[in-house]
C-alpha cells in the first residue's frame, strides 16, 4: 500500500491517479472531508490528516511500503524557515516512527545547497532529515513546472502582460509538467532502488517568450512579455500581495535560478516529454 500527501495538489493527484491506474493500493492524506469523500469514490482510501501532526501522521503511514511527500510552501507563513522545520520535523518523525521502507519525495533542483537558494532551502534540509531517518530516499528534483504560468496569469489575463522575472525571456531552461513528476513518482513508488538517489526530471526546452507565445494563443491574445530588472524583483512582489519576507525569499530563488544554481546536479536523470501546450490547454480548461 502506498500512501501520498499532498493529493489535492497538482503532483501529489498525478502520483495517486496513476498508482491507481496501475492497480495499486493507495491511501491519500488531504486536509478535508470532501476532498476525501472525492477520492474514495476514485477507489483510494482517504485520511484528513495535518502534515504537522506526527502522531496522526504515523497512523496514516502503518503498514505503507512506499510514501510519497512533498514540502508545502505557505504564502501565510509568518517565517518560512520555521514553518518548513515544523513540517520537517514532524514528517521525518513520522517516516522513522514507522520504518517506512521507501519514501519519494518532490524536490527540486538546487536541493544540494544549504542556503542562497530561497525557499529550496528547505527542501535541501528535508532531504537530509528523511535519509537520516534510515529509509531509502527517491528524491525528485525538477526544474521549472511547466504550469508556473498560473502565477502570472491574472496580470496575462487582465493587461495582457507576461513578466519574467529573469535577465532575458529568450534563453531556453528545461520545463517539467507536474503530470510527468506524477508518472515518475508512481514508477519510483512501484520500483523502489536498493539505495537512496536523487533524479533530475528534465523536460522539454522552452524560452518564457516561448511560453508567453503558447499561453497568448490559447487565450486567443498576443501577450506582451516584459523582463523585470533584478533590483525591482522585491518590489514587484510586494506590490503584487506578498509580504516582504515571502517576496525576498522568491527574489532569492529568481536570482539563485539566474545563477545557475538550480542546475540538474543528482544521480541520474529522467527524461520526460509533456509539451507546454498540453499543459497550457489542460489548465485553462479546468
Amino acid at each position: 500500500m502506498y500512501v501520498v500527501a499532498g493529493a489535492t495538489g497538482r503532483v501529489g493527484s498525478a502520483t495517486a491517479r496513476n498508482l491507481l491506474a496501475a492497480g495499486a493500493e493507495v491511501r491519500v492524506l488531504v486536509r478535508g472531508e470532501s476532498a476525501a469523500q472525492g477520492w474514495e469514490e476514485q477507489g483510494a482510501e482517504a485520511r484528513c490528516v495535518d502534515l504537522e501532526d506526527r502522531a496522526a501522521l504515523g497512523e496514516a503511514l502503518k503498514g505503507c511500503t512506499g510514501f510519497f511527500v512533498l514540502l508545502p510552501f505557505d504564502m501565510t507563513a509568518e517565517d518560512l524557515a520555521v514553518h518548513a522545520d515544523r513540517l520537517i520535523n514532524s514528517l521525518a518523525g513520522a517516516v522513522a516512527d514507522q520504518k517506512v521502507p521507501h519514501v519519494v519525495m518532490l524536490s527540486s533542483g538546487g536541493a544540494d545547497l544549504a542556503e542562497g537558494t530561497g525557499p529550496i532551502a528547505g527542501l535541501h534540509r528535508m532531504e537530509r532529515a528523511l535519509l537520516a531517518t534510515g529509509t531509502t530516499l527517491t528524491a525528485l528534483r525538477s526544474g521549472h513546472f511547466q504550469e508556473k504560468f498560473t502565477d502570472v496569469l491574472d496580470s496575462v489575463r487582465g493587461d495582457g502582460i507576461y513578466p519574467v522575472f529573469a535577465a532575458s525571456a529568450d534563453v531556453p531552461l528545461p520545463m517539467v509538467a507536474t503530470a510527468d513528476i506524477g508518472e515518475a513518482a508512481s514508477r519510483a513508488l512501484q520500483s523502489p532502488p536498493e539505495r537512496s538517489e536523487t533524479l533530475d526530471l528534465i523536460g522539454p526546452e522552452y524560452s518564457e517568450r516561448d511560453v508567453a507565445i503558447a499561453l497568448g494563443s490559447a487565450l486567443g491574445r498576443e501577450l506582451q512579455v516584459v523582463t523585470i530588472p533584478e533590483e525591482a524583483w522585491g518590489p514587484t512582489l510586494i506590490n503584487s500581495g506578498l509580504p516582504p519576507h515571502i517576496a525576498e525569499s522568491l527574489a532569492e530563488l529568481h536570482r539563485a535560478d539566474e545563477q545557475g544554481l538550480l542546475a540538474p546536479r543528482g544521480n541520474r536523470r529522467i527524461d520526460v516529454s509533456t509539451p507546454v501546450e498540453t499543459t497550457i490547454a489542460h489548465v485553462l480548461s479546468a
